[in-house]
């Protein structure tokens, strides 16, 4: 088995391991890696996801990766601004309806801050994290996609109802601020 083999193997070990809740993100690594983002089945009774292998009850939404401090962008950006983070945007498109989210236009289409502020409190309520250091992560991302295959991952997945699923609910999110306005 080649290094690059061994360390994927390493990284699906560990982002397919024991997830942990959102109460305490302060003990995230400060290192760059991968992450997995989990959720029972029941969230989301219409996307496949891979059961986790410790928690057989939760299923793999998304894999994300950082250059930057693991703990930076699942604190800074997962579970605080859609600005940054495509999880929010499509998390805040599949759920635009059942919960009333609102969005606007910045230099970007996000959620108004009380909705924010909601998305935060459901995401902490709904979702289980693993995360996996890796000193550079887009080298073993596609690689993990493929294998993995999370349903709200769609940069690299083929084409199939859940793939076209997710795209709605990106495309419903953006459309949901309106026309952008024009300043003069």
């Amino acid at each position: 088995m080649t290094a690059y083999e061994e360390s994927i193997k390493r990284v699906m070990y560990e982002l397919c391991g024991q997830p942990s809740d959102l109460a305490d993100v302060t003990t995230l690594p400060a290192e760059p890696g991968l992450y997995a983002w989990w959720a029972p089945a029941a969230v989301f009774p219409d996307l496949p996801g891979q059961p986790n292998s410790s928690s057989p009850e939760l299923r793999l939404l998304y894999l994300g990766i950082t250059t930057r401090p693991l703990r930076k962008r699942i604190t800074s950006e997962h579970l605080a601004r859609s600005r940054k983070s495509t999880l929010r945007r499509t998390l805040a498109g599949l759920l635009l309806v059942q919960e009333g989210y609102r969005t606007q236009w910045t230099d970007r289409v996000v959620l108004v801050p009380e909705d924010e502020v909601r998305l935060t409190t459901w995401m902490r309520r709904h979702l289980w994290l693993t995360t996996a250091l890796h000193p550079e992560p887009r080298t073993v991302e596609r690689q993990l996609i493929e294998r993995l295959r999370p349903p709200l991952n769609i940069k690299g997945a083929e084409a199939s109802p859940i793939r076209s699923t997710i795209q709605n609910a990106r495309i419903a999110y953006f459309a949901s601020a309106g026309p952008r306005s024009e300043e003069p």
